[in-house]
């Protein structure tokens, strides 16, 4: 398998990797779920926690700490054995040559060994990717083993790239957008901002159905109408299209794009000799819904 084929969606079952925030938002509990649900196209390898920083973490190693816990706590709603969890970085890069060092990033450094160029290992990442960036400054060899399937920036026509994952950590942005290997780029304001959910159709289809859907539906509801100054609030749930991405084709539409360049002014910069990253720029709200919904009620 060269690149480009590195680049195509899969069409057999993969082993998974997912490098999340979970205590920063409600949707990467749904995206956590999602990817445990989905057990037959996605064999989950570890969890890692990564680190984040704003009003529910007074710093990046508390937010890492909370979303090492919050992994947990979705896995054990879900009844489900127990995943190879790993903590993360408990600090943003200081720079674009320095590694921060933790479990999440020794392990993938480590783990992405045991892959091919032929048979990669998906990292799906939904935040700050601070723990892959340091993984492929620990051991560089891994960039032809591994796919990288992020939540990071905006859509190229927005007006900045002042986004969360990317503002936090940009030096780990431009290594892992720079450093060749196959990246699938879910940009947030613009593609992923389309998936999107109301109270309505949440308590439609999750009110009772089990431990699972009863948390995601009474957190929701109360993260969005703390952060909405409208009741009329539809809340995006984006990492869930990150994990959407392996699966069905229709679940989006995306194309082959050169490397974007993320600059430390928070902007997308462009260089049309790099190589290339798929660039999802559509999202089918109602089928991903539809199918999402359908399997966190089971």
């Amino acid at each position: 398998m060269d690149y480009l084929d590195r680049l195509k969606k899969p069409t057999t079952p993969v082993d998974v990797i997912l490098d999340t925030d979970a205590y920063n938002e409600i949707d990467d509990q749904f995206a956590i779920a999602y990817l445990v649900k989905n057990s037959e196209k996605l064999n989950v390898q570890a969890f890692y926690a990564a680190p984040f920083l704003n009003q529910r973490s007074k710093t990046p190693k508390e937010g890492m700490e909370k979303s090492f816990a919050e992994i947990q706590n979705i896995l054990n709603l879900m009844d489900v054995p127990n995943h190879s969890v790993f903590k993360g970085s408990e600090h943003f890069l200081v720079d674009e040559k320095t590694p921060c060092k933790s479990a999440a990033a020794a392990d993938l450094a480590e783990r992405a060994e045991r892959y091919s160029p032929q048979n990669p290992l998906y990292v799906v990442a939904i935040g700050a990717i601070t723990n892959v960036a340091s993984a492929i400054l620990l051991n560089p060899a891994i960039v032809d083993k591994i796919v990288i399937v992020w939540l990071g920036g905006h859509s190229f026509e927005w007006h900045d790239n002042t986004e969360f994952n990317m503002s936090q950590d940009v030096a780990a942005a431009r290594i892992v957008l720079g450093c060749g290997a196959a990246v699938v780029l879910l940009p947030c304001m613009g593609v992923v901002s389309a998936f999107n959910t109301t109270a309505p159709e949440l308590k439609h289809w999750l009110t009772g159905k089990n431990k699972l859907c009863d948390y995601l539906l009474n957190h929701t509801i109360t993260q969005a109408t703390e952060e909405h100054q409208y009741p009329t609030w539809a809340r995006s749930i984006w990492d869930v299209t990150a994990v959407a991405w392996l699966l069905d084709p229709a679940f989006m539409l995306d194309r082959l794009e050169h490397s974007p360049v993320p600059t430390y002014e928070n902007k997308w910069a462009f260089d049309k000799t790099r190589h290339l990253v798929r660039y999802v720029y559509f999202i089918n709200r109602e089928r991903l819904f539809f199918d999402l919904f359908e399997k966190l009620g089971k």
